[in-house]
């Protein structure tokens, strides 16, 4: 179990750095190559876009309702119903400046001070900070190769005790790409504990079938956003659909820490989840292909990848045969050959030898990043 929140506990977020740095290297005429940052390369759809423009010259550029514009909430519940044929409520969701607001606002309706949160290791980065910066703490769950880094619903089992409020689970995961299964996902819904589930990564998954908490149970709040499949990272705007019980309280947090989220964003979001259908199928399709480019490439090259991706945009590459400090191991890839990538260490102990790239790139980028990294390996 980790220790609560002091004011030095916050760990800073690694992969932040490296990218600091390559873009530090860039601007000296340094050739790099992105491959640690967890963002669409895309341009966000025209669709979008102009319903923003719209939206500026209406004039719509005042507060909302804390929960959100009305007309975008219904068009989240139609997304749940054509999606995943569950059916959620307008005064059930509340839209937020980004999924990590939402997240924030989720634990904190569900734990506090001397409270445990359940987490997978490896975890998205962020998570146990928001777990700290609450007073509560968070108690890690093991995963690896040898399960397919899925939460084990036994070991959830085992580790449930009077101070643990809920679990979180992210599915397709940050680092790992891996989508919980049908069987894995009703096991933990079977354990009656509150779940928190990120699926930021939804519309992002290459192989089966994607599974929302809600199909399960409705002991879960989801928390899901634009920034990834719709390529609107910069627009801030993501939401959590909350069980009714706990939405007031949610809504009184946003109202007091954010007030709502970025009007005309909500109204592009709208136009988002209704007119760029296309769009996202066109870019998720452009993802697909570059997953399969850079698993072969990987391949071709001897990585060490244990478990293929199911979704989102990254591969999770063991590195223990050349290092025990994936953070250095990271600084001296992006030195020597140029190319950014994410540290393990970022994601917990259980990542802390391996190293995460990532597909947002172009298909050349992706075979000359992966190449460079090859032949540096080869000189440890």
């Amino acid at each position: 179990m980790e220790t609560a929140f002091t004011n030095q506990s916050i760990t800073p977020f690694l992969v932040m750095d490296v990218m600091e740095k390559a873009n530090a290297l860039a601007a000296q005429g340094r050739s790099i190559i992105h491959l640690e940052v967890g963002e669409p390369d895309f341009d966000t759809p025209e669709c979008i876009r102009a319903a923003c423009v719209k939206a500026l010259e209406e004039g719509k550029t005042h507060y909302t309702h804390s929960l959100g514009v009305p007309e975008l909430r219904e068009a989240i519940c139609d997304h749940y119903r054509k999606t995943y044929g569950v059916g959620v409520e307008p005064d059930q969701v509340l839209v937020t400046a980004g999924s990590s607001p939402a997240l924030l606002i989720a634990i904190a309706c569900l734990a506090g001070p001397g409270d445990e949160v359940i987490l997978t290791d490896p975890y998205y980065a962020c998570y146990p900070n928001f777990i700290r910066v609450l007073g509560a703490a968070a108690r890690l769950i093991p995963t690896g190769s040898d399960d397919g880094f899925q939460l084990s619903p036994q070991k959830v089992k085992r580790a449930l005790r009077t101070s643990v409020k809920a679990v979180v689970v992210n599915s397709p995961a940050n680092p790992t790409g891996v989508c919980l299964d049908d069987e894995h996902l009703k096991d933990l819904c079977s354990l009656g504990l509150p779940i928190i589930s990120d699926e930021i990564y939804h519309g992002l998954v290459y192989t089966g079938t994607q599974h929302t908490i809600l199909e399960y149970t409705e002991n879960a709040v989801v928390v899901n956003g634009f920034s990834k499949a719709y390529a609107m990272t910069g627009w801030r705007l993501g939401w959590a659909v909350f069980p009714k019980n706990l939405i007031r309280a949610a809504q009184k947090l946003q109202q007091n820490l954010m007030i709502c989220a970025p009007s005309v964003a909500q109204w592009a979001g709208i136009s988002a989840l209704t007119e760029a259908v296309h769009d996202v199928e066109r870019m998720k399709q452009i993802f697909a292909q570059r997953r399969l480019v850079m698993l072969r490439e990987m391949a071709a090259h001897g990585f060490n990848v244990e478990v293929e991706p199911d979704g989102a945009f990254y591969v999770l590459v063991n590195m223990a045969h050349v290092t025990d400090d994936s953070y250095r191991l990271a600084m001296d890839i992006l030195e020597h050959t140029g190319v950014g990538v994410t540290p393990g260490v970022d994601f917990g102990p259980g990542a802390a030898r391996y190293i995460r790239f990532s597909y947002a790139n172009s298909e050349k980028n992706i075979r000359e990043g992966v190449s460079r990294v090859a032949g540096y390996l080869k000189t440890l």
